[in-house]
């Protein structure tokens, strides 16, 4: 209210020197400069005054309504104040959100619906948050955990394909050419180019490199929650991007072919540990150099 005070009295001239100089300083001035700049270039219609005079006498029984100067400034203040509010709401709708875990990290937070996410090291997500109810999806990129309330829906958008859910509990990791998609409760249904495939609770379908491939597992949550990182028939080169997002070094290969495959679980809280796993199944030396740790074939 007191806000709305000190607008009228700007537009209506009614400010003292100090006053003025506080309202300038305000975040909001700018703003309103702006909209009674281009409201003031609003025209109005010619009058013409005899045409109206000769109206008047020859009207029976009416009777002219006056408009004073302060009910039309009034009148010109509420319709700022309606332009301003218009605005302001547009501008909220069309503003992207953004929830970011950095490496080393994971960021839980909740979307309007009140569904959960949990965000993986190295992972971001973007949605319109004035505007859910209207535009329900998801930009994903990265690795996050879904846990939907009950009857609610939306998308989630990946570089790789769209992901569409209904009150479920799933796992979407999507990095480089790899996308991976894992149901722990419900029903989740994944498209990926022209082909849509659905599945259900304890099933995974990965897409890479233009293939599909369908699995069962066993788990009642995604290991990374629990500090542990599994990988599925995945490379070496992706398990060392996924190290350097869990540990904040940056990994180094030599002398080994990159595209080797690794099935397992490693942790993702102990490098001496993860280090010794990747060293003994791919015979490898490791070293470690300031933030640097060199993988090398033997």
């Amino acid at each position: 209210m007191e806000e709305k005070y000190q607008l009228a009295k700007w537009l209506a001239g009614e400010m003292t020197e100090s006053e003025l100089k506080a309202f300038q300083e305000t975040a909001e001035y700018t703003t309103y400069t702006q909209i009674a700049h281009y409201s003031g270039k609003l025209k109005t219609p010619q009058f013409d005054e005899e045409k109206m005079y000769q109206n008047i006498i020859t009207t029976e029984k009416s009777t002219p309504k006056v408009v004073s100067f302060y009910q039309a400034k009034w009148l010109q203040i509420a319709a700022l104040l309606i332009i301003f509010i218009g605005l302001t709401f547009v501008v909220k709708s069309e503003i992207s959100f953004t929830e970011y875990a950095e490496n080393t990290q994971k960021t839980t937070f909740t979307l309007p619906d009140d569904s959960e996410i949990v965000l993986n090291a190295g992972s971001e997500i973007n949605y319109k948050k004035w505007n859910w109810n209207n535009q329900r999806s998801l930009e994903l990129q990265g690795e996050a955990f879904f846990k939907v309330s009950k009857g609610k829906t939306f998308d989630v958008e990946t570089a790789l394909g769209t992901v569409t859910v209904v009150g479920t509990q799933f796992n979407i990791k999507s990095r480089e050419n790899r996308m991976e998609v894992s149901c722990f409760e419900g029903k989740v249904k994944v498209q990926n180019n022209n082909q849509i495939t659905d599945i259900t609770k304890a099933e995974r379908v990965i897409f890479e490199n233009n293939k599909q491939t369908a699995g069962t597992f066993s788990a009642l949550l995604p290991t990374w929650l629990d500090d542990q990182m599994h990988f599925e028939s995945e490379n070496l080169a992706a398990i060392g991007a996924e190290m350097e997002r869990q540990y904040g070094f940056k990994i180094a290969m030599k002398n080994v072919s990159l595209q080797r495959k690794f099935t397992g679980t490693i942790p993702s809280n102990d490098l001496d540990v993860a280090l010794k796993i990747i060293s003994k199944t791919f015979h490898l030396k490791a070293t470690k150099e300031n933030t640097t740790i060199i993988l090398e074939g033997k």
